[in-house]
């Protein structure tokens, strides 16, 4: 801008002040956003894989098309609890997709399912929340002891899914798993932890 004095005509130009607290506001605001955007890629590369849910059965917890979080990283510390959603490969068959199913049973334990019930230590398992009776035992009609390194699923939607009462997935074993089923990213509108 050019201002007329007294003098004649003032070719210098008016210093502006910085308004230093918004420059700062704005430095912080963008460094905030690099770290999250950097914490997010590290949380995914280091520990984490994404897997998209097939099929119905961890129906009504996980649906069809649900992207989930895989922490890759906790088996390598820690071993499979009971409950747990665990992600594998059924045989550790690398062709095939990836599985997630609950844990019923760890090594060591023996399962049976009869009359519909799930009995791991030849005691009714009691399960925090609503699952079907099952309708078909498959290979757990009869014991099953697990070994060492073996872990018994199922899916949460029990008369729907493909798990260990079935040859073609088995028991799980340790060196098959690939992680523990962590965080739901897709869809947004439930986005939040794997329970």
């Amino acid at each position: 801008m050019f201002f007329k004095s007294k003098k004649g005509l003032d070719f210098t130009r008016k210093k502006r002040k910085v308004n230093h607290k918004a420059v700062r506001k704005v430095v912080i605001w963008t460094m905030e956003i690099v770290f999250v955007i950097l914490l997010a890629f590290s949380v995914v590369f280091f520990f984490g894989k994404r897997v998209g849910v097939v099929g119905k059965a961890m129906e009504t917890d996980l649906n069809i098309d649900d992207q989930i979080l895989v922490n890759k990283f906790i088996y390598k510390v820690t071993k499979p609890k009971k409950d747990d959603v665990i992600v594998f490969k059924p045989n550790g068959n690398k062709k095939s997709q990836f599985y997630l199913r609950r844990v019923i049973a760890t090594p060591g334990d023996t399962v049976q399912i009869k009359n519909g019930m799930i009995y791991v230590n030849d005691k009714m398992l009691q399960e925090n929340r609503k699952v079907e009776s099952i309708e078909n035992p498959g290979l757990a009609n009869k014991k099953i002891k697990l070994k060492k390194d073996e872990y018994f699923v199922l899916g949460d939607n029990r008369n729907n899914s493909e798990d260990s009462r079935y040859s073609s997935v088995g028991n799980v074993k340790a060196k098959h798993i690939e992680g523990k089923a962590w965080l739901r990213v897709v869809p947004m509108k439930k986005i939040g932890f794997v329970k």
